[in-house]
């Protein structure tokens, strides 16, 4: 009777708030699902160490419901901050920290829960082939429960590790960068462009930056490697373009011989956040065209440019983004980029998402020699050594990241990297796959 009046309050708990919400703030409903979900999982996981929390002092259970229930209570109060326009925590590094605290959680515990769930769905087996055969409830014990308990142990083993993974890359692992060299030989690579240098570096991602110091190591390396020239390949900002603004000084002191040239990529179009009208989302991508230009990198939006070096031209094309998954938008042309630059002898194609070169140039068009990607980031988050890369980036993309060739049918062989990023999204750390800048050396 007493778990019947629980499930009940429960219930009217949760219908009494969807109707508040629904009525104070309902372009906000679309939260309330989430969080349900998120409060339900954690209830069951907390449940099923019941007996175990009970044999504990009132302290040890008092300090464990804390640590337990503080990652659902800062995400509570982060979306009702947010919803009503109120900055909860007005130091950057601490809510970006928190936020990466919050998800190293949940992604911790959900390793533990999956165990849960197998468990208690091969404890339901078995109970039903028992009740089939009318065995006695005496011998549902031993093994099975020795099964379920070295299950639940692993889960809660495997989500620890992941968990202390994660807090580690949030602190240490996010600025590790790793310099990825590459030598690319081409038969057709202009006179003059032999030892040629390109840097490339993709997915800043400014918005989850809280010190420009690290982004000022990274632009060091880059500088000291003297580059002929420098490709991003989009995605500067997370939702809007002033979160660049503080970082204008650190981007204007990249140096190339030829310049830096760039892309836009999914995040910068401002298409993640709520805007109060269409036009302050129109002002917001001027104001990144704007910020290009007082940084003095020139954006590619679906045109090109060209580089004359000792007699020989490599033709730069730039398109905007296309995605093949239905949720990134496609403003990418590559037929109004190439135009008035069909037979070009070399062409270099930035296009921030892999799956355009995947799609539409390979199998179109063979004559672009080296395409350069990001937007995967690699998940942030795999292995990669000697012996095994992988990364769950993989199961969404083909070309997830590093060096890719294909053999077209008229014998021209065609490239495209893909780089991991220099910033982070979502999750602010890395564990595995490290921010990369990239060197490519043109040979023939």
């Amino acid at each position: 009777m007493k778990k019947l009046l629980k499930i009940i309050g429960f219930i009217l708990v949760i219908i009494i708030t969807y109707i508040t919400i629904l009525k104070l703030f309902p372009k906000e409903i679309n939260r309330f699902p989430f969080l349900v979900l998120l409060f339900i999982t954690d209830l069951y996981l907390w449940n099923s160490f019941k007996t175990w929390r009970k044999r504990q002092k009132l302290v040890v259970r008092s300090v464990l419901a804390f640590l337990y229930w503080s990652p659902l209570i800062m995400l509570s109060i982060l979306i009702v901050s947010q919803v009503l326009k109120f900055e909860m925590i007005a130091d950057e590094k601490a809510s970006i920290l928190i936020k990466g605290f919050i998800f190293s959680a949940y992604a911790a515990k959900l390793l533990p829960i999956m165990s849960l769930i197998l468990t208690d769905l091969i404890r339901g087996g078995k109970l039903l082939v028992n009740l089939k055969h009318k065995k006695t409830k005496e011998k549902l014990s031993g093994t099975p429960i020795s099964r379920n308990l070295f299950l639940r142990q692993i889960g809660l083993v495997s989500g620890g590790l992941l968990f202390s993974g994660l807090i580690v890359g949030m602190i240490k692992w996010v600025y590790d960068f790793k310099i990825h060299h590459h030598s690319i030989r081409f038969p057709n690579l202009p006179n003059g462009f032999k030892g040629f240098r390109i840097v490339q570096i993709s997915d800043l991602h400014l918005g989850s930056w809280y010190e420009k110091k690290d982004l000022d190591n990274a632009i060091d390396s880059i500088n000291k490697m003297n580059p002929h020239v420098i490709f991003f390949t989009g995605d500067l900002v997370n939702y809007k373009t002033d979160e660049a603004y503080k970082f204008k000084k650190s981007l204007s002191k990249l140096r190339a011989d030829y310049g830096v040239f760039a892309i836009l990529g999914n995040h910068d179009y401002g298409d993640y956040k709520r805007w109060p009208t269409p036009k302050d989302k129109e002002n917001n991508l001027t104001d990144l065209f704007d910020f290009y230009r007082n940084i003095g990198w020139k954006l590619l939006k679906n045109n090109y440019a060209t580089i004359e070096r000792e007699g020989g031209k490599i033709t730069i094309i730039g398109v905007e983004n296309w995605g093949a998954i239905a949720r990134f938008p496609q403003y990418g042309d590559i037929e109004k980029a190439i135009k008035g630059v069909e037979k070009a002898d070399f062409k270099i194609l930035l296009s921030h998402d892999p799956s355009y070169w995947e799609k539409v140039i390979s199998s179109n068009y063979t004559d672009i020699d080296l395409t350069l990607s990001g937007h995967t980031h690699g998940f942030q988050f795999g292995v990669e050594s000697k012996v095994i890369k992988w990364s769950p980036a993989q199961y969404v993309y083909k070309y997830w990241a590093g060096l890719y060739s294909k053999k077209s049918d008229n014998g021209n062989i065609q490239y495209l990297y893909v780089n991991r990023g220099l910033g982070t999204i979502g999750y602010p750390g890395r564990v595995g796959i490290l921010p990369e800048i990239t060197l490519i050396e043109l040979n023939s």
